[in-house]
């Protein structure tokens, strides 16, 4: 009887603050997105994030020791995910998926109003930008696989320029809902993507 007491205490699971919930977790990514998006990283307050997401400040430190860690740990979570990487079975169905994909991120407002504040913070906070570049090699790397599948298939050559390559399949896009904060419809996505698949092509 006594064993069983100790082995169903070793498999107790903690309470309290020992137990970090998943949508509690979640919770404070989206607070802190909201809180960015109003007031730009530097004035983003942990309290705000706390009460926003129905949490005491506790719940942020208990996790990350400095709002910059959470921060890149909140900007890892969302940004592989905000563009589709598959194969789609060709060079311009896998563009066109890459592009659908990334406008209906850029469209969503937080996105729309954080990422150019990302990009302004990336010169100003080298201890982000550290996390930011991170990010960004994983997305390339992603899209290397992209231009993998291409080359196999007889569609771009071995030896085309990769880093102009993967400029190409984001620059348009960004320039245009991000910069210009222009809409973009569908058929301007396909005609985008018939026109990055050509400049890829000649790289």
């Amino acid at each position: 009887m006594e064993r069983k007491s100790i082995d169903r205490k070793m498999r107790r699971v903690p309470s309290g603050a020992a137990v970090f919930r998943p949508e509690l977790t979640t919770a404070l990514f989206r607070a802190l997105f909201e809180d960015w998006a109003e007031t730009g990283y530097a004035a983003v307050s942990l309290e705000r994030v706390a009460a926003r997401a129905g949490a005491g400040k506790a719940a942020i430190y208990r996790r990350w020791p400095s709002k910059l860690e959470f921060a890149c740990e909140a900007i890892q979570s969302v940004g592989v995910n905000l563009s589709d990487f598959s194969d789609h079975g060709s060079l311009s169905a896998d563009i066109k998926a890459y592009l659908s994909t990334t406008r209906r991120a850029f469209r969503h407002p937080l996105i729309r109003k954080i990422v150019p504040d990302v990009v302004a913070e990336r010169i100003r906070t080298p201890q982000l930008s550290a996390a930011l570049e991170s990010l960004s090699q994983v997305r390339r790397q992603l899209g290397d696989r992209l231009l993998d599948r291409a080359i196999a298939r007889g569609e771009l050559q071995p030896g085309l320029d990769r880093e102009l390559a993967l400029d190409f399949l984001i620059a348009g896009l960004y320039m245009r809902m991000i910069v210009r904060t222009k809409r973009t419809t569908t058929a301007e996505i396909d005609r985008q993507a018939i026109a990055i698949e050509a400049a890829i092509k000649a790289c």
